[in-house]
Parts: C-alpha cells; structure tokens; sequence
C-alpha cells in the first residue's frame, strides 16, 4: 500500500474520469538574476495554455547537437536506450543523451535556458529525463494522446504536477512530418485512464503507448470546447510544454525526417515516491534519481 495521498489516481481498472486539476502550473514567476528571463505576457501564455514557443531562440546550436547525436547513434547500438519504430528498426527515440553526452548535457544547462525553467518552477530543480525524439521520412510512427504525468506519476511516483520539458527543434517541424500536436489549455484537467500497469510496461509503451491513452469519448470531452494545435517551426525553436499538457503526434507522412532533442525537468521539491501503480520504479535512463540540482553551464 502506499504511504502517499494519491491526488491523482489513475489506472485502476475499467473506469475513466477526468479529475480537475490541484496544482499551480506557473510556481514562479519572478526573472531570474542570471540568464534569460520570461516576460509578463509569455508566463500568461503558459499558465493558460500549457505550453511557449520560442521561434528561432538557438539556431547556433543545432549543427554541433546534430553531430554530438549522431555520435550517439554508434556508441549507444544494442543498448536498452536506443529504441526502435514500432514495425521496424528505424530509429525512434534516444534516452538518456545527457548520461552519455557532456555537450548535451551543458546545452540543457544553458543560461538561455535553465533559467526560464526556474521562472516557471519557482525552484532549483534536477535533469530528470532526456530524450532525442527521431520520426523518419514516410515511416516515422504517431505518438497516442497522452499526459506525461499521468505516466511519471503511476510508474515513476512523480507525487505533483511539478515539472516540464524544454526541447529544440533539430529539423524544420512541419504540418506534414507528424510534429507534435497539443490541447492548448488541457493541462488543466487530469485523465485518469483505464486499465492496469503491468510489470515493465515501458519495454512496450516506448515503442507503442497503450497504457496511460485516454478512451476516444474522453479526448470527446476534453475537445469539447478546445482545439487541436501543431507546434512547428524552423530548427532552433525552443518549445517550453507543461507536465500535464495533452499532447501526441501523427505519422510522418512527408519525405523530410523530424528531430527534436528533449529534457525533462523537475523540481527538487517534487521528488519521486514509490510509484502511484504499486510495481517497481522504471529504470533510472526514464526517470534519473539523482536530485543533485542544475547548476548554470558556462555561455
């Protein structure tokens, strides 16, 4: 049993609900004294929205990333973080990056960034998860409406809804190379899904995600009175996406490949627990147990 008020139930057999949700989304709000900061306007996008797009913010640094990735791709063949589409062995995701990358690792401590997710978590907060997301031309597979909450909370223990992901863009995302859609403003609501997590569930779910998908009459509901939208831009937007925002994304139906590298932070007041769905925590690549707070990487 676990030893924690579950604010956010989920996966607990036939029954779906949506569950308002109980916590801030902006924590902070006040500039940072070094680096960059958010402006007035922009943290009201965020709060109401879930999400900021940051056109062009870094083009400088897309070509030595592209390098620094591709590097990867060799060192990490035949390891658990490198995981494929699901009807063939094209590349799909790289997790893990800044475990095998100082250059990745320092980019996501970037002073034109780190602090900006500061502003929005009012904390210091810990690199939690990195991903490179890869969708290839004509055969690049779509990601299932999904929370990432709902998944960091049932099978990491995430306790509350204190975290983001920041992410570049490494390609140009398009309408037509399945760039991520999102719900602008439902990272206000909590889908708790049907269903039961099963032991190691991520083996499967990084390829296909069943567990942790909303039923069609819930996505019904929650679009009620909301609308679909595609973030895309030139390589170097940075987009800045709330822990419990709505989001998923269509097959790449296009000849033009999307890339986008991806960090997950948390506040070091939100440590994981023991997993809300009572199995073992997943494996440190997916959700990092070391707190140790983000420090400022050198400009």
């Amino acid at each position: 049993m676990h030893t924690q008020d579950d604010l956010y139930p989920s996966r607990l057999g036939g029954r779906e609900q949506i569950i308002p949700r109980q916590d801030p989304v902006v924590y902070g709000g006040e500039p940072s004294e070094s680096g960059a900061s958010l402006e007035r306007e922009q943290l009201d996008h965020y709060e109401k929205n879930g999400y900021l797009v940051l056109p062009g913010y870094m083009p400088e640094m897309v070509e030595p990333l592209l390098a620094e990735i591709e590097q990867l791709r060799g060192k990490l063949r035949g390891c658990e973080e490198l995981v494929c589409e699901p009807e063939s062995d094209e590349l799909r995701t790289i997790f893990n990056p800044c475990g095998f990358s100082g250059h990745i690792e320092r980019f996501f401590r970037h002073p034109k960034i780190l602090p900006l997710v500061r502003q929005l978590l009012g904390s210091d907060v810990y690199l939690m998860q990195s991903r490179v997301n890869n969708k290839p031309a004509f055969t690049g597979r779509s990601f299932a409406w999904h929370s990432d909450f709902e998944t960091w909370h049932v099978e990491d223990g995430m306790p509350r809804m204190r975290a983001l992901t920041a992410w570049i863009m490494l390609s140009e995302n398009h309408q037509h190379n399945g760039p991520l859609y999102v719900i602008p403003g439902s990272h206000k609501l909590y889908v708790s899904c049907c269903g039961r997590t099963v032991e190691d569930n991520y083996k499967s779910s990084l390829r296909r995600q069943v567990l942790g998908v909303p039923r069609p009459e819930t996505m019904r509901e929650v679009l009620r009175d909301r609308e679909v939208h595609a973030i895309t831009g030139v390589p170097g937007t940075l987009v800045i996406h709330e822990c419990n925002l709505l989001h998923g994304s269509p097959d790449n139906i296009s000849n033009d490949p999307r890339k986008v590298l991806m960090c997950v932070y948390n506040s070091v007041e939100n440590k994981p627990v023991a997993p809300f769905g009572g199995l073992k925590p997943r494996p440190g690549f997916l959700s990092s147990r070391d707190y140790s707070p983000a420090s400022l990487a050198a400009a």
